[in-house]
């Protein structure tokens, strides 16, 4: 016998909006998620284009966010998934200290940051190299750091550090931004924001206590007391390779976030998707839920 009607595998927006959709529809469901919940979300500082929200924290919706999910009888846990196996009509899900068997699993893992890969990078985390603005870029309030990346996050993370910090440089591979037009207007209207595009970061430098500086592939050598990169992200989905569809690395799903494996979906920035919002992943994670609401209903 199922311990729940619907396995929710990741507790950032995509799964605690598909927990609550599940657990509201009427199915006992539960979000599981090694880190707790919240995702990405805890690592945004500001949050200005979410519907309805002029301006909030990613914090504040998480919090939001899981407490309308447990008001709706959803359970969030605090647990690891290792992994997924469908035996008839039920899903096994082996975790860290028990097994989860369900009738439907919505898989809402994320993704992780990738890294540069370049000298110094590894041996200054922590000390300077970072991954999240709004976790680290206090620490460097007032002083000169470097931003590498082109996209939505480095962007809106550039501009965040510019409030806080002395200077902010962009460094980006390409000659273009990728990320959305009004960030670039932003971060083009900022004065303390330098640019050094078309080139790459080839190694972080320090005392070997904390970061001094950066190389760039040009022999560019900027000052700098923090790196933080942000170049892309690394689906969570080791524990589906065998199981479902992926594309490099990314779920493959139709329009109901339906995997190559009936009962079994995908939501959130796991899956393939073309836009990577809090904002699309929410849809993501009610869409998924209303589509294992459908499945289970055929079971019967």
């Amino acid at each position: 016998m199922a311990d729940y009607d619907i396995l929710v595998i990741g507790a950032g927006p995509a799964g605690l909006s598909a927990a609550s959709y599940a657990s509201r529809a009427g199915y006992s469901t539960a979000a599981i998620d090694s880190m707790g919940p919240g995702g990405q979300l805890l690592y945004i500082d500001e949050i200005e284009n979410y519907p309805g929200l002029p301006s909030t924290s990613g914090y504040a919706l998480s919090e939001a966010m899981e407490k309308q999910a447990t008001s709706f009888g959803a359970t969030i846990e605090f647990a690891e998934a290792k992994s997924i196996r469908k035996e008839g009509n039920e899903f096994i899900t082996v975790c860290t200290d028990r097994e989860i068997r369900s009738k439907a699993v919505i898989y809402a893992a994320g993704a992780r940051h990738r890294h540069l890969g370049c000298i110094g990078e590894e041996e200054y985390q922590g000390k300077g190299v970072s991954y999240c603005a709004t976790c680290d870029g206090p620490f460097f309030r007032g002083k000169d750091v470097i931003v590498v990346g082109g996209g939505d996050t480095a962007l809106t993370d550039a501009l965040y550090l510019s409030k806080i910090c002395r200077t902010v440089t962009i460094v980006h591979r390409r000659t273009e931004f990728r990320g959305q037009k009004a960030l670039q207007d932003r971060v083009f209207a900022k004065e303390n924001i330098k640019l050094e595009l078309g080139k790459n970061v080839t190694a972080i430098k320090g005392d070997g206590k904390l970061v001094q500086e950066a190389e760039l592939s040009d022999g560019t050598v900027l000052k700098a007391d923090a790196v933080f990169i942000f170049v892309g992200i690394i689906p969570n989905s080791e524990i589906l390779e065998g199981v479902a569809e992926l594309d490099h690395g990314f779920v493959k799903t139709d329009g109901k976030m339906a995997t190559s494996l009936p009962g079994l979906f995908a939501a959130g920035d796991v899956r393939t998707t073309p836009f990577r919002q809090v904002v699309t992943a929410a849809g993501d994670g009610a869409e998924a839920a209303h589509a294992a609401d459908e499945y289970i209903q055929d079971l019967d």
